[in-house]
C-alpha cells in the first residue's frame, strides 16, 4: 500500500466551497469534469474541470442559452435537480431533470466548454435523478429513482429503476425494471443513484434518508445489470447523522465515484458546514478516497468520515501556470477570466468587455436587461419585477462560498438621481433575502422574511451626490450581516448585527444556497426606464 505521506497534492475540503450541490464527476483521460445542481438559476449545471481534483476551474455552463433552460415561474428550489455528466466514445452525456418543464432529458458535447445541445426530452422516464451507465458491449443503461410502482405506503417510499437506453435515438427501450429500494428497512427518498461496473460486478451507489440531517451514502451490487441486488452489510458506506447536530460538516450523501488513470478511487459528494444550527451557503462539494476491500468500497479508511484533506495520487496541476487550460485560454482570447471556486474577486466593469462564467441571473436574463459600456461599467435596466417574485428581476450575482465576507459595489453616482432603484442584495430566495437599495432620497436596508419586508435602516443620500461613485457594502459574519454606505473607503455603518439566520435551509427550505449580487428596480416597465450603473463589484473572503 501507498505511503499516504508521500502523495503528490492535496486536495482541501470542500474542493467546491458554496452553493454546488449534487455533484456529478467523470474523467475523460486525464482531466476530470464535475457539474452540479442549479435549480432556478441560469445559465444552468456549471462546470468545472481539474487534472488533480484538488485545483478547478470553471470551463463554462451546460444549460447556458434560454432554448434549452426554459424556467418561467419555477420556485428558487424548482428547475435543475440533479444532473449526472458521463464521458464515453468521444462524446460528453450530461442527463438531468427539470422538475419545472419537461422532466429528464439528456444534452451532448463533443467538448465540455460546449455547446450543448437542445435537450432530448426521454419518453416514459418517470421521476428524477436520472443517472447514465455505458457496459462493455456497448449497451447504454438508464437508472434513476421514482415513486414505488406498487404504489407509496409512506412519503419517500421511492425505488430506483433501471431501463435500457437507445443513446442514438435517445429513447427507452425494454422493460423497466426496480431493482432496489435502499439498504435500510423503510427507507425514504432512495435517490441519486449511479452505476459502474467492476471486476464482474454492476454496482448501484445513491444516497438515502433524505438530503438533510439523515443523509448517507450507500451501495448493493450484482452480477446481472437487472439483478437481484445484494446489500452491503457495511452500508452506509458513508454518512454523518451518528456524530451529532454540532458535528461541523453534516448532511453528506449523494456520491458519485470516479477512476483516476493510476487506478485510484475517490468519491465526490455534497455536504454542508452550518453555523450553530443554520445552512446559509447550501449543499457544497467535498471529496473521499475509496479503497475497495472484499469487493466492496470503503470511503477513507481508518476514519470513515469526511476530512479536511485528501491526498491524492495525481502530479500536481494550476490553472494559472498551464497555458492550455481553459483560463489561460480565455484570457487569451480577450475574455474575462473566470474566478476560482472559493477565490476572492473584483470586477472592474469599466474595463470588462462579457461577465465570467460564474455569473447568475434568477429564471432567465431578459435581453437588454444589461449591457458592459467600456470606460462606463456595467449598466442595468430598472424593471417592475422584484426579487421578491418568482420572475425574472435584474439581479447578477455570484455565489455565497464563506462564512466570512464582503460584498461591495460601487454606483455612478448618477444612478441615485433616476426614477430607479439599485443597490446589492444577499438571496437565499424570492421569500428570504436581504437588500440594500439607493436611490434619490436615500439608502434602504430591507431584510425580506416570508415574502414581507421589514426596513432595518435608511440614510439620506444627498451628501454623496457631488462624488464620483457611491459604494454599498454587505459584510456577513456567519449569522450576522452589517450595511455600510459612503464614498470608495470612506464609508458610514448604516445596520449593524442583522440577524440573517433565516437566510438558511433550515427556515427557508429548499435545496439552494445564498448568492450575492446587484440589484435594480423601478416602478415602471419599458424603454424609458433608466439604467443603475455599476463600476466595480467585489466579493471578499474576510
Amino acid at each position: 500500500m501507498r505511503n499516504q505521506e508521500t502523495a503528490k497534492v492535496v486536495a482541501y475540503n470542500p474542493i467546491i466551497p458554496g452553493f454546488y450541490p449534487d455533484p456529478s464527476i467523470c474523467a475523460a483521460g486525464e482531466d476530470f469534469y464535475l457539474i452540479h445542481s442549479s435549480f432556478a438559476y441560469f445559465p444552468g449545471l456549471p462546470v468545472m474541470h481539474s487534472r488533480d481534483l484538488a485545483h478547478w476551474e470553471q470551463v463554462g455552463n451546460v444549460m447556458d442559452r434560454h432554448t434549452q433552460l426554459p424556467l418561467d415561474g419555477c420556485g428558487h428550489s424548482q428547475g435543475l435537480f440533479a444532473p449526472t455528466i458521463r464521458f464515453y466514445k468521444g462524446v460528453y452525456y450530461v442527463i438531468c431533470t427539470n422538475v419545472s418543464y419537461g422532466g429528464n432529458f439528456i444534452v451532448t458535447a463533443q467538448n465540455p466548454t460546449g455547446p450543448w445541445s437542445e435537450p432530448h426530452y426521454i419518453q416514459g422516464a418517470q421521476g428524477i435523478d436520472p443517472s447514465l451507465f455505458f457496459d462493455e458491449d456497448g449497451t447504454c443503461y438508464y437508472i434513476g429513482t421514482r415513486q414505488n410502482s406498487k404504489g407509496c405506503r409512506y412519503d419517500g417510499d421511492w425505488y430506483i429503476w433501471i431501463q435500457e437506453l437507445d443513446i442514438e435515438h435517445m429513447r427507452l427501450v425494454g422493460e423497466p425494471r426496480d431493482v432496489w429500494n435502499g439498504a435500510m428497512r423503510d427507507i425514504i427518498w432512495p435517490e441519486g443513484p449511479h452505476l459502474y461496473k467492476k471486476d464482474g460486478y454492476y454496482y448501484i451507489l445513491h444516497a438515502e434518508g433524505g438530503t438533510g440531517p439523515y443523509h448517507a451514502v450507500t451501495v448493493c451490487r450484482s452480477r446481472e445489470v437487472f439483478g437481484p441486488y445484494e446489500n452491503n452489510f457495511r452500508n452506509p458506506i458513508l454518512t454523518h447523522r451518528h456524530l451529532g447536530k454540532t458535528y461541523p460538516i453534516q448532511y453528506v450523501g449523494h456520491g458519485d465515484f470516479v477512476e483516476t488513470s493510476a487506478g485510484e478511487w475517490y468519491m465526490v459528494m455534497l455536504a454542508v458546514r452550518p453555523l450553530d444550527g443554520y445552512t446559509t451557503m447550501g449543499r457544497e462539494t467535498f471529496l473521499a478516497k475509496v479503497d475497495w476491500e472484499d469487493g466492496w468500497p470503503v470511503v477513507n479508511p481508518g476514519s470513515g468520515v469526511l476530512t479536511d484533506e485528501v491526498r491524492v495520487w495525481l502530479k500536481e496541476w494550476n490553472p494559472l501556470t498551464d497555458p492550455k487550460s481553459y483560463t489561460n485560454r480565455r484570457e487569451a482570447e480577450g475574455l474575462p477570466r473566470n474566478a476560482f471556486p472559493g477565490s476572492s474577486r473584483v470586477y472592474d466593469f469599466k474595463k470588462q468587455t462579457g461577465l465570467g462564467d460564474e455569473f447568475l441571473f434568477l429564471r432567465s436574463c431578459p435581453q437588454g436587461m444589461y449591457r458592459l459600456e467600456p470606460g462606463q461599467g456595467l449598466c442595468l435596466k430598472g424593471q417592475k419585477v422584484t426579487l421578491k417574485e418568482q420572475g425574472s428581476p435584474s439581479y447578477i450575482g455570484i455565489r455565497q462560498q464563506h462564512h466570512r465576507f464582503r460584498i461591495q459595489a460601487a454606483l455612478g453616482t448618477e444612478s441615485l438621481g433616476g426614477d430607479i432603484r439599485s443597490g446589492i442584495a444577499l438571496v437565499q430566495s424570492n421569500e428570504y433575502h436581504l437588500r440594500v437599495e439607493a436611490d434619490r432620497s436615500g439608502a434602504v436596508v430591507y431584510l425580506c422574511e416570508k415574502g414581507q419586508d421589514y426596513c432595518i435602516s435608511r440614510t439620506d443620500c444627498s451628501g454623496y451626490l457631488n462624488g464620483s461613485e457611491f459604494v454599498l457594502s454587505i459584510l456577513v459574519e456567519g449569522l450576522k450581516a452589517s450595511v455600510y454606505v459612503g464614498m470608495g473607503e470612506e464609508q458610514s455603518l448604516l445596520a449593524e448585527g442583522i440577524d440573517i439566520h433565516s437566510l438558511s435551509t433550515e427556515v427557508a427550505g429548499g435545496f439552494v444556497g445564498c448568492t450575492a449580487g446587484m440589484y435594480a428596480v423601478s416602478d415602471e416597465d419599458g424603454p424609458g426606464v433608466g439604467e443603475a450603473v455599476f463600476l466595480w463589484f467585489s466579493y471578499e473572503a474576510v
